[in-house]
């Protein structure tokens, strides 16, 4: 370990992460760039001819042609915002702005570094959500709007973000507190004290959100006694899905994009349908959407997926134990002091061309994932409402039907709907391509 050790104290990190930073930069932008060309396309391509109507298709090409466009403003400004912070030494200016903070309203000093590192999270979220609220606001009320997608207020926005701040900090003050203090008490081994807290802080997390965080923002109603009802508890019961509970979310009270998920540890199962879904779609539909999303649960996906996590969690813990004690690694970002929540800070910076890979894996195996769940919704008898239902939620979410390939393998977690459709072989109906006016029957 010596050995390493020494070798970590020669690299220039401040260098390093601007050099990689810039790298990653040119080549995402090189892969948006190849997805922006293919919404200039004015035509719809041969292989969409069954799926979406001409007039869906330029309405889907100029929502994302937008949003595209207002990618390449906010990623170049997110961009040039990140090396100014780190050739300027920002972070250690942020740092000491804390103490100061902290020594003026109660009187400690640096020796308290946990409450300083508290300070210094509020600062770094303050700041960081003032530079991003223009990007949020023409986000939601220019682009969503103009496309017919925003339901909210600005009431309704800034209230969300107080609130979002408050449950940040009513969760995330506690938890930080002991993360650091079980980093500087538990000596080298610390890594897998502090894998045990973050499995331990996840779990709650999932416990407390449906009946504490989420009514925050949400009403969820049980679903009404019905024809929809009971055709997902007989789904549910077809598979041996341990259904508890079916709730109505009133998503439209924000957004007019849909979806469908569910929660819950062991036998206690609950099912979370948008309203907004249940507008656009029928019967059939929303159960081949659930026969997917239940699929998951069936193979094991969701668990799979956590496990793999936490086992990369508890590397990452692991590799920053290397870095927590190199003098080197925070003088080369501008502090003169180690205090431990910055050097995870700059480990994180310097692990970033690793998480890149890691991130691109993982969307490879969720893609494994979602195709594994669409078939197993096709078992299951929902080949055309499958099919339907996939091409409806498309055409109503203005999704991106024309995507390029390299774009959408390093960005996206999902397939896109022509390689699912593909994946599954659902031949083509004889029908009209879906619209958006096709509402409760095809």
């Amino acid at each position: 370990m010596d050995d390493i050790l020494a070798q970590l104290d020669r690299v220039d990190y401040k260098q390093f992460v601007l050099a990689f930073s810039c790298i990653v930069y040119v080549f995402e932008q090189y892969l948006n760039y190849r997805q922006h060309t293919r919404y200039l396309m004015p035509k719809r391509p041969s292989e969409l001819a069954d799926i979406v109507s001409e007039d869906d298709f330029k309405k889907a090409q100029a929502y994302n042609y937008e949003k595209s466009r207002f990618a390449f403003v906010e990623g170049l400004y997110k961009q040039v915002e990140t090396v100014l912070m780190l050739y300027y030494d920002a972070l250690p200016k942020i740092w000491n702005a804390s103490g100061e903070i902290l020594l003026k309203v109660s009187g400690y000093g640096s020796e308290y570094e946990i409450l300083q590192s508290l300070v210094f999270l509020t600062l770094f979220s303050l700041i960081s959500t003032v530079t991003q609220m223009p990007f949020s606001l023409y986000s939601t009320f220019v682009v969503e709007q103009r496309h017919g997608f925003n339901n909210q207020t600005l009431g309704l926005y800034f209230a969300d973000l107080v609130k979002s701040q408050l449950v940040m900090a009513v969760f995330m003050f506690p938890f930080m507190s002991a993360f650091l203090w079980i980093i500087k008490s538990t000596g080298d081994n610390f890594y897998f004290y502090v894998w045990l807290i973050v499995i331990v802080f996840q779990l709650f997390i999932i416990t407390v959100y449906p009946t504490y965080i989420q009514p925050l923002f949400n009403k969820l109603t049980p679903m009404e006694q019905g024809e929809l009802r009971t055709r997902i508890e007989e789904l549910a019961a077809r598979i041996h899905f341990p259904l508890k509970k079916l709730y109505v979310i009133d998503g439209s009270k924000r957004s007019g994009h849909s979806n469908a998920y569910f929660y819950g540890f062991g036998k206690n199962k609950h099912i979370v349908l948008y309203d907004t879904l249940i507008d656009h779609s029928n019967t059939d539909e929303i159960c081949a959407v659930l026969a997917h999303e239940l699929g998951h649960w069936k193979m094991g996906h969701t668990l799979k997926l956590l496990a793999v996590n936490q086992v990369y969690l508890l590397t990452i813990f692991w590799l920053f134990s290397f870095f927590i004690h190199n003098r080197q690694l925070y003088q080369d970002f501008g502090f003169t002091t180690m205090p431990t929540l910055i050097g995870f800070l700059l480990f994180q910076f310097i692990y970033s061309p690793v998480e890149s890979v890691i991130g691109f894996l993982q969307h490879v195996y969720q893609r494994k994932n979602e195709y594994e769940a669409d078939a197993y919704a096709l078992k299951l008898g929902y080949a055309s409402t499958l099919r339907s239902a996939l091409i409806k939620l498309s055409v109503k979410n203005l999704g991106g039907f024309n995507v390029d390939p390299w774009y959408s393998a390093w960005n996206h977690s999902h397939p896109s709907l022509v390689e699912r459709l593909k994946a599954l072989g659902i031949a083509p109906t004889q029908d009209k391509p879906i619209t958006v006016q096709d509402k409760k029957e095809l």
